[in-house]
């Protein structure tokens, strides 16, 4: 046995069954050790697609995601898939396989400082040495499950990989846990929900990782708390509930600000807020906030209590206490939900972006999976979709990088290959990760991947004509709208101009044996009104 084989041994003992790359000769000692181990090695046409898939993986599974790269361009690369997995808390192992030792450090084609480069966007870079391999690697998995979980990165020298070993087996890795908060803190909070006449939760990103979503649920029910969500905790109680609220800080968001600003008390329920800052929408509302470490707030905010700790310990502790009762009812939450989706949803002669997402939610089924990319289409998705299960809805918030949606679906259809997967993203996502849609068609999985054709870097027009900037340098296409080829890299692709061809489209690339491309072609003028608003 040589190290690589130990390194790939030990992240099998902890639930790793697959890792997405590039190869180059120095990666080739690492994927013979995953060949022969049984992890699977995934080919992906860009190394940071590789670090999406790793990133959705983690979110998934529970274990970490496996992404490898060769030094200098691999690894920076490489790179913004790992920035994602920081910032939007997923557990994963970066590996960059390097020169020889020997080499480290000199002035050698490709070779940077791979440490300094992955140090401000991990957990922890660390260097993988004879004699204590599977120490590191068990070390590294451990820190990228604890909370907040997050990237670890590992540099691999060459002569390392294959150099023999006779290193033991580490045990598996046990995360840290955080401990509970303090009693007399849930105390308060309890206390706090009790008096208040008009509370609001809002679910943030720490939701996503929750051991028994059903206790989250709980705890909403049991004091009647009308809840928000973030882009990233869609789904995490299904948005059909009655309490439900929608999205908040996406589009029309100042008619989720209005009502927010209706509160009397705003309960931050694992609420990161490096998805949005309360700074931009909560005004002059108090806020309690409960989660795992202490909340970043601007002097504005006005505090008034915080619970930090073990985020499970804390909801379980939150349903023991008596149900707290407010002034909400029913047909006040329900008004609030329709008039809110009707904004979203202006009327148009045209195929409009809304109703192209629409189509897309009807032709899913409701336990699908459905990943997405970053522009104005996510706003109107965040703000319109229904989720309707946890770790069904994917996409980067707190990294909001492009080029995320495609190589997040391949992977979240990988991760559970029994469930629907649908990918959407804007035409300008697509051009940055075209190079995915073979990835899929090698893999042979059944994926939609709707393509919105607007033709525009529609988020920035948008920004650029709220600040009255001429339109200049965001536009994709200039000529008139032509059908798309009959393939993209033998994987079919076909046009969707209505409605009802989209969502037939959609469901019969679900059933199809491979990928589908469908173009939609849409109008996005309402994201003027809706998006920016």
């Amino acid at each position: 046995m040589n190290n690589a084989d130990l390194i790939i041994a030990t992240l099998k003992a902890n639930g790793v069954t697959r890792g997405f790359g590039i190869p180059s000769g120095n990666v080739l000692p690492l994927m013979e050790a995953m060949r022969q181990g049984g992890v699977e090695f995934v080919l992906t046409a860009h190394e940071g697609s590789a670090g999406f898939a790793a990133d959705v993986t983690g979110r998934i599974t529970g274990a970490p995601g496996l992404c490898i790269a060769t030094l200098g361009p691999g690894a920076t690369n490489l790179a913004t898939g790992v920035g994602g997995a920081f910032l939007d808390r997923s557990p994963m192992i970066a590996i960059t396989c390097n020169l020889n030792t020997d080499q480290l450090g000199r002035r050698i084609q490709m070779w940077i400082d791979h440490h300094a480069l992955f140090k401000p966007i991990t957990k922890a870079t660390l260097k993988l040495k004879p004699g204590c391999v599977a120490e590191t690697v068990t070390q590294a998995t451990a820190l990228a499950l604890s909370e907040p979980k997050g990237p670890v990165h590992l540099d691999l020298p060459e002569d390392v990989a294959l150099a023999a070993t006779n290193e033991g087996f580490a045990p598996p890795a046990q995360p840290g846990k955080l401990a509970a908060a303090p009693d007399a803190a849930l105390a308060r909070a309890a206390e706090l929900i009790a008096a208040a006449k008009r509370p609001i939760a809002i679910l943030g990103a720490t939701t996503m990782r929750v051991a028994d979503p059903q206790m989250l649920r709980n705890v909403i029910e049991r004091h009647n708390l009308p809840f928000a969500t973030t882009t990233m905790a869609k789904g995490m109680i299904d948005e059909d509930h009655p309490l439900s609220l929608g999205c908040i800080e996406r589009a029309c968001r100042q008619v989720q600000r209005k009502f927010l600003r209706s509160a009397d008390l705003i309960v931050g329920l694992g609420y990161d807020t490096v998805e949005v800052e309360y700074e931009a929408w909560i005004g002059d509302r108090p806020l309690l906030q409960i989660d795992i470490e202490p909340v970043d707030v601007a002097p504005s905010v006005k505090l008034v209590h915080q619970v930090s700790g073990d985020f499970d310990a804390s909801l379980a502790r939150l349903n023991a206490v008596p149900a707290a009762a407010n002034q909400w009812n029913a047909a006040m939450l329900a008004e609030h939900r329709r008039s809110f989706h009707a904004a979203l949803r202006p009327a148009a002669k045209s195929f409009t972006a809304h109703a192209a997402i629409d189509a897309v939610r009807r032709a899913l089924p409701r336990e699908g999976l459905f990943a997405f990319d970053v522009g104005a289409h996510t706003h109107q998705i965040a703000s319109q979709w229904h989720a309707h299960a946890p770790k069904t809805f994917h996409i980067t918030n707190g990294w909001s990088s492009m080029g995320f949606g495609l190589p997040g679906a391949i992977a979240a259809k990988l991760a559970r290959p029994e469930a629907p997967v649908v990918c959407l993203l804007g035409d300008g996502c697509f051009q940055m990760t075209c190079g995915e849609v073979a990835t899929a068609k090698r893999l042979n999985i059944a994926l939609p991947i709707v393509v919105l054709d607007d033709r525009w870097l529609a988020l920035i027009k948008v920004k650029q004509i709220r600040r009255q900037f001429p339109l200049y340098g965001t536009e994709l296409q200039a000529e008139a709208y032509r059908a798309p080829p009959a393939h993209y890299f033998g994987v079919p692709a076909l046009a969707a101009n209505s409605p009802d061809a989209l969502e037939a489209a959609v469901k019969a690339a679900l059933a199809a044996t491979g990928p589908t491309v469908i173009e939609a072609v849409v109008d996005s003028e309402h994201y003027i009104d809706t998006v920016y608003d």
